[in-house]
């Protein structure tokens, strides 16, 4: 075996004589030693990587469904997401499109249908959809504010019958009491102030946990703050926030239904309720994951 000098070794690997001297110093040279102060080393011995080169982050959900979506990507997470999520979510405030209609929307941009009359609104808000959870995709990582929120409002709306009423304010707060599952909910002129502290609790917290994303869908669907459009707004909020923080988003299936709207309803004297009904939505997204072969 040909041993080399320090200042040999410097000179082939483009570094100072020091930082050679060290990692032999360090055992991270393989079969260097010394002779008295003067370090030998093979002349074949390898260059050590350095200790704080950055490592590659590990690819995330949002990281996959950015990538699907920048590329177009037929057929990944990214597709099957739209799709599920914008029919389950429509479907469970009324809409008739079916998942076959709502996945050719999505795929074609088009519509085809025989012998079947269909709502306008319902193909609007769909593809209206579809939109918000793109731009959800796009600003994941961005704080939640009540301009966030309205812009979803917007989103969703914009263009259907309701956006030509007078008293339906699309992007904004509602003008009109309402109710919601029997239930009274913040009067117009509270909505306001009610979201505002709503937001300033949960951004003072600096970690978000999934009791605390299922906690504000549940306060912000109390106070009901848009005409219409409330549940859906919710949910794409709890589908953001769990990409920001990494949790496993889920989606509300029509089975599941009647779980989450008893689990809204007794949140105050049972969490259990929503909480498991959401992880049980959960863990059919999960299996999505597993299908992708997607880390979680």
């Amino acid at each position: 075996m040909r041993y080399l000098s320090v200042a040999e070794i410097a000179k082939k690997w483009n570094m100072s004589e020091r930082s050679v001297r060290n990692y032999c110093a360090k055992g991270r040279v393989n079969g260097a030693f010394l002779t008295g102060k003067t370090w030998n080393l093979p002349e074949n011995a390898e260059k050590p990587e350095r200790i704080n080169k950055r490592k590659e982050e590990p690819i995330t959900l949002l990281d996959i469904l950015k990538e699907q979506k920048a590329s177009k990507y037929s057929g990944g997470i990214y597709h099957k997401t739209q799709i599920d999520l914008t029919y389950n979510s429509n479907h469970m405030e009324g809409s008739r499109l079916t998942h076959d209609q709502t996945r050719y929307i999505f795929e074609t941009n088009t519509i085809g249908v025989e012998k079947e009359v269909l709502n306008v609104d319902d193909v609007i808000e769909t593809a209206n959809h579809f939109r918000c959870i793109d731009m959800i995709i796009d600003h994941a990582k961005a704080a939640l504010t009540e301009k966030f929120i309205k812009e979803l409002h917007l989103i969703l709306k914009n263009g259907t019958s309701d956006s030509r009423k007078d008293w339906f304010a699309v992007g904004d707060y509602k003008k009109l009491p309402n109710e919601v599952g029997g239930m009274d909910t913040a009067l117009p002129e509270e909505v306001a102030d009610k979201m505002k502290a709503l937001l300033a609790e949960y951004n003072a917290k600096e970690e978000k946990n999934f009791e605390d994303i299922l906690d504000f869908h549940v306060k912000f669907e109390r106070i009901h703050p848009f005409q219409d459009g409330n549940g859906r707004v919710g949910r794409l909020t709890m589908f953001k926030e769990c990409l920001k923080y990494n949790i496993v988003p889920f989606i509300i299936e029509d089975n599941l239904k009647m779980f989450y709207y008893r689990g809204l309803k007794e949140w105050d004297n049972e969490k259990g309720y929503l909480t498991d009904t959401c992880l049980t939505a959960q863990d059919k997204y999960k299996a999505y994951l597993d299908y992708f072969r997607i880390k979680y």
